[in-house]
């Protein structure tokens, strides 16, 4: 076997085998529905910091997904080597909220069925995944709760404080109490009955009360 007869073997057969047309529209549907991933996942992010780097990557996993599924598709051999290839790769990024791994699953899963030729069913599902996503993204927000800290300098004050506090929000629970010699310090969980938050005012107000704290808490980070 010569050089030429390795050269003229099934690789220049299978470039007849592609499709510009096909390819271009799989990559703009791959695009359009990492554009929506994109911009569901800033609509309802609600961690610490956002990344824009990783709003990104979500775009650039669907679009490399899609492309290396129409090459799977096109060539049984191929399809066998990719499997060997990527076995080997290891991701090292950490995932920070766990909201993240369905973001990357969903553009992963997404440029699996735009690269199979499935673009309606990768339409609809997108779609639909979004719709639950920002619906309930939405509703979460209403139901976070809030860390109170009191600081007060007698037991009088601190009844007089539970009091007013009680009254003004729909549920509440002490975490802790402290008591030293320079006063009591007490941290609670709080519910709001709205986003009226004027109470802490009033609080501060009360005699020998020297300080209030409120803090917005997702059971994660404070901030």
């Amino acid at each position: 076997m010569t050089f030429n007869d390795i050269f003229k073997s099934g690789f220049l057969e299978s470039v007849t085998e592609f499709s510009v047309t096909d390819t271009l529209l799989g990559m703009v549907f791959a695009a359009v529905i990492g554009l929506f991933i994109f911009a569901i996942y800033k609509k309802t992010f609600h961690g610490v910091m956002y990344s824009s780097g990783f709003a990104l990557s979500l775009i650039g996993l669907c679009l490399v997904t899609t492309l290396v599924i129409m090459a799977v598709t096109s060539n049984v051999v191929l399809s066998l080597g990719m499997v060997g290839a990527l076995s080997i790769v290891r991701f090292r990024a950490a995932i920070k909220e766990p909201m993240e791994i369905v973001y990357l699953f969903w553009a992963i899963a997404a440029g699996i069925v735009i690269g199979a030729g499935m673009i309606p069913l990768a339409v609809i599902g997108s779609a639909i995944i979004g719709a639950i996503l920002v619906v309930f993204a939405n509703r979460k927000i209403h139901e976070n709760p809030y860390i109170l800290i009191l600081n007060c300098g007698d037991g009088k004050a601190e009844e007089e404080a539970l009091g007013m506090v009680k009254k003004e929000v729909e549920r509440f629970v002490v975490k802790s109490k402290t008591v030293n010699s320079a006063g009591i310090e007490l941290t609670a969980e709080v519910r709001m009955k709205d986003a009226d938050t004027s109470f802490v005012n009033r609080l501060d107000g009360i005699e020998r009360v020297d300080g209030v704290t409120l803090v917005s808490y997702n059971g994660e980070y404070m901030a």
